[in-house]
């Protein structure tokens, strides 16, 4: 995977971060993975849990030093990063594949067993969505979306601390630690970033927040009516299907001007 020099390291020796332009809290590096060690850390994470505003007093500034901010559930059962088996050796680039033939190959195998549940569309891809209009700037938007999941009122995250990872785009966070969230749906996390790149791109959207197998995102550009947001739907139940818990109309609805989107894999 092409991946921009890794700062990380330089955190080993200068845990501050000020060599970087950074202030950090105490916190730790994390390279822990299935097959042991990872050659050098995979991300930074902090030591207590965030509070509203912690991503936008970090986030900017970790930007520049090459570094993108993401929320991390540190509670439950799989408490945090260490416990994940992150995979960074199985995952490819995520520039390497294509947002459309990932998702209409993900609909093939999925819509064409529960017809009925994607209506109004078939069991044959209905094709991206257009982009939506922004409503608001991609990072102010994922500021505000990272403060509501830290305010104490929410039950997942269950402990959300700040987690800083070398990457050069957002979308690419899940990839570049070697996520496992979706393993049991798909084994190289590098498409589904391939998809959130577009999504990116289309409607602004930020990776937010990570659990084990749980995934937020931030949305600046949602859809606006029922007819953007059911060809929004389609895409999302191509990746990651709800196992028939809902119907593409009705999780539909749940997304007109939504700023936040949520995935969960079993």
């Amino acid at each position: 995977m092409a991946t921009l020099p890794n700062p990380l390291p330089r955190l080993a020796t200068d845990p501050s971060g000020r060599s970087l332009g950074l202030q950090l809290p105490p916190g730790r590096l994390v390279d822990e993975t299935d097959e042991g060690r990872w050659h050098e850390p995979l991300l930074w994470l902090a030591d207590k849990p965030a509070a509203p505003g912690t991503w936008k007093m970090l986030g900017a500034p970790a930007g520049r030093a090459g570094l993108l901010p993401v929320l991390v559930d540190a509670g439950g059962a799989m408490a945090g990063p260490e416990e994940w088996e992150l995979s960074p050796g199985l995952v490819s680039y995520p520039g390497d594949h294509d947002a459309e033939e990932v998702l209409a190959e993900y609909w093939e195998e999925e819509a064409g067993e529960e017809e009925e549940h994607v209506e109004p569309f078939g069991s044959a891809w209905p094709g991206l969505a257009g982009a939506c209009s922004l409503a608001a700037d991609p990072d102010s938007r994922a500021a505000q979306v990272a403060d509501e999941l830290t305010d104490g009122t929410r039950s997942w995250p269950k402990e959300p601390r700040l987690a800083l990872v070398p990457a050069r785009r957002s979308a690419d966070i899940p990839a570049a630690i070697g996520w496992p969230g979706p393993l049991n749906y798909e084994n190289d996390v590098a498409r589904l970033c391939a998809v959130l790149r577009s999504w990116e791109d289309r409607f602004g959207i930020r990776v937010t927040a990570l659990g084990y197998d749980t995934l937020a995102v931030s949305v600046a550009a949602p859809p606006t009516c029922a007819a953007e947001a059911e060809a929004v739907a389609a895409e999302h139940l191509a990746f990651c299907p709800t196992g028939g818990t809902t119907t593409l109309r009705a999780y539909a609805g749940t997304l007109v001007g939504a700023t936040r989107w949520t995935f969960w894999w079993d």
